[in-house]
């Protein structure tokens, strides 16, 4: 997860700062300078002076007692979402040293005033790499005040040079206004961020979907992730209402802690079984908390042990800091957003994923065939001239992380607000031995939604078999580029599928060229031998065509397996069969159960045949035990299939 850093706008850290140093001048930078470009795109607060630490207070440091979620409070710019985020980061000590890279060397040392060269840096995940971003540390304020992010303790400063370098990333201050808190999850932490609308989860009434979430809720939490909340707004005047539990709408919360809270005092909350699903919350404005069950000063606290709150680090403060049973969570919240860390160490305990990373882009082109933004499945005449991503799943049944990502556009002045395409994906199950790009629609499996946000997320399980992942804008003709992960259990070999047929090479002349497309599609067999004393079989099918051949899973326990797949074949002689056979696995040598001759004429327009098993060699007129059902489907035309 922690890869290479490569420095934002080629600024280097350690020689600007050590060229201050030398020429004993503090750094100004030239990328991000003091004046209103770096702070509006639109807007004008007037009266603004960009101050240095050191005018602000007497003593500042990047941390005062040590860094905690407690620290942040939100500024002048609609930004709770980064602060939010800012909070849990700061719950994750092995995330912020990563955020916050060398953090003694970049603080101030009274000792060593001369060491100190108004020079910080710190590092995003963005679009597949770490950014290592410079920044001085000039600050805009207001009647010596600073206007955006802020920490409780006048002289701390971490939280405003974290949010200043994230400004200079985004293009300006107010490019941070009304952001997306699952953006700077990911971005402080190379995560892949899920987000879940509980109003349509029905999770008030369901108690086991409940139950199922908060196991995962939990789950992330304690494998390091990164957890947000937040009340939807439905209109303009509902943003940053306060309800009457405490709770305010259309504003972010840092989710600071998930636990199973053990109930009763003594030995006997040991010996009962009671426990409470509860989660802790932070408010970005550090104060203005929930007032129901549960809330700092409520009676409930009774039923828990004085160790138990101990543990849970309870504190009767207007903080912006209280607990709540997922219950009420779920009934008072309408979205969560979980940050998960995608384990890919092999040394780890926890399970770990295969990830498999890939750059691409939607492009545009006259030829259809280089065609590569054709919009989503509404669009059916263009939607295939999308790029497409093959993958296999080489267990019975995987369970598949996939997020897509789109290039983050910079907010300036002259360009405006840099606004996020509409995106989603579709995945369809295709031929086993696919390895050009699609041209008819296959059976499509799932999708995500449709959304501008900057990352769409989709977790699903899949059976074995190859797959194709078609990303695309809502809308054709749209371009940008994109970066699609995939985490499997087992290693998924995804590639993307650029040609759309075999390729002209200098062997073509004499070895010959294909004449003919077809795709076989087995669908089921039915009264297959008996195998063994329980009367079943484990079958399976081969698709043979011109010295290549296509094996299925195996079918276990039975006689009448449903195979579902297909094999597609590019022929040089379409005179020659196709033959689909049909075989029984065993531990020492499976046993031949019949087989079946088709000619893959693209004349035949019957949609399916039902065929009775053969023997092999000269006995083919022997009928053998069962039917099988195939779909063929032929064409010399090789881009059609």
């Amino acid at each position: 997860m922690f890869s290479s850093v490569k420095p934002y706008e080629n600024q280097r850290y350690a020689s600007l700062k050590k060229e201050c140093l030398r020429r004993k001048q503090l750094f100004e930078d030239p990328l991000f300078p003091a004046n209103d470009d770096s702070l509006f795109y639109k807007s004008r607060i007037q009266g603004i002076q960009w101050k240095r630490p050191k005018e602000i207070c007497d003593d500042p440091h990047l941390f005062v007692d040590g860094i905690s979620s407690h620290d942040l409070h939100q500024g002048q710019v609609g930004n709770c979402w980064f602060v939010a985020a800012c909070s849990s980061l700061a719950s994750r000590e092995s995330l912020w040293q990563k955020v916050i890279p060398d953090w003694k060397e970049q603080e101030w040392n009274p000792e060593k005033p001369e060491s100190y060269a108004g020079i910080f840096h710190f590092q995003f995940w963005r679009f597949g790499q770490w950014l290592d971003v410079v920044i001085d540390d000039r600050l805009p304020t207001l009647h010596n005040q600073l206007i955006y992010c802020h920490s409780n303790s006048k002289n701390e400063f971490w939280c405003a040079l974290v949010e200043k370098a994230y400004a200079k990333l985004s293009g300006c201050y107010e490019a941070l206004d009304g952001g997306n808190t699952a953006d700077a999850l990911v971005d402080f932490t190379g995560g892949v961020s899920e987000p879940i609308d509980l109003t349509e989860g029905d999770y008030i009434t369901d108690e086991a979907k409940r139950n199922l979430l908060f196991e995962r809720v939990l789950k992330v939490h304690n494998r390091g992730g990164l957890i947000s909340c937040s009340i939807k707004a439905t209109s303009a005047a509902d943003m940053e209402a306060r309800l009457a539990c405490g709770l305010v709408k259309g504003h972010a919360y840092a989710v600071t802690d998930v636990r199973k809270v053990r109930l009763g005092h003594g030995l006997l909350s040991f010996f009962k079984s009671e426990k409470l699903d509860m989660i802790r919350m932070r408010n970005p404005w550090g104060e203005r908390e929930w007032n129901g069950p549960w809330s700092d000063t409520s009676e409930e606290w009774q039923k828990v042990s004085k160790s138990e709150r101990e543990k849970m680090g309870m504190t009767v403060e207007d903080d912006g800091e209280f607990w709540m049973t997922f219950e009420d969570f779920c009934k008072y919240f309408t979205d969560i957003i979980k940050c998960r860390l995608i384990n890919t160490s092999y040394l780890s305990i926890h399970k770990t994923w295969e990830e498999a990373v890939l750059h691409g882009a939607w492009t545009r082109s006259e030829d259809p065939l280089k065609n590569r933004c054709g919009g989503c499945i509404n669009h059916k005449d263009t939607f295939l001239q999308n790029p497409q991503y093959v993958f296999d799943v080489k267990k019975a049944e995987d369970e598949v992380l996939i997020s897509i990502q789109q290039k983050p556009k910079r907010t300036s002045r002259k360009e405006g607000k840099g606004e996020n395409l509409a995106i989603g994906f579709d995945i369809h199950k295709v031929e086993l031995n696919r390895n050009y790009r699609m041209h008819t629609l296959q059976q499509k499996v799932a999708s995500s939604i449709y959304i501008n946000s900057r990352s769409v997320f989709l977790r699903t399980d899949l059976k074995e078999g190859r797959y194709v992942i078609i990303p695309t804008t809502f809308d054709p003709g749209h371009v940008g580029e994109f970066l699609l992960r995939i985490f499997t259990d087992v290693p998924s070999d995804c590639r993307e599928l650029t040609l759309d047929e075999p390729p002209h090479t200098c062997w073509s002349g004499m070895c010959g060229y294909p004449q003919m497309v077809s795709q076989i599609h087995v669908l089921a067999a039915a009264g297959l031998k008996n195998q063994d004393a329980q009367g079943g079989a484990d079958p399976y099918v081969i698709i043979k065509c011109e010295g290549e051949k296509v094996r299925s899973p195996v079918k276990k326990n039975t006689v009448a397996p449903e195979f579902d797949v297909k094999g597609l074949f590019y022929r040089k002689k379409p005179g020659q069969p196709i033959i689909v056979q049909v075989w029984n696995h065993n531990l020492i040598s499976d046993e031949f159960l019949g087989q079946v001759t088709l000619t893959g004429d693209p004349t035949d327009r019957l949609s399916v045949h039902t065929l009775h098993l053969q023997d092999k060699g000269n006995r083919k007129s022997n009928d053998l035990p069962g039917t099988i059902a195939v779909r063929l489907l032929s064409s010399n035309i090789l881009t059609n299939v």
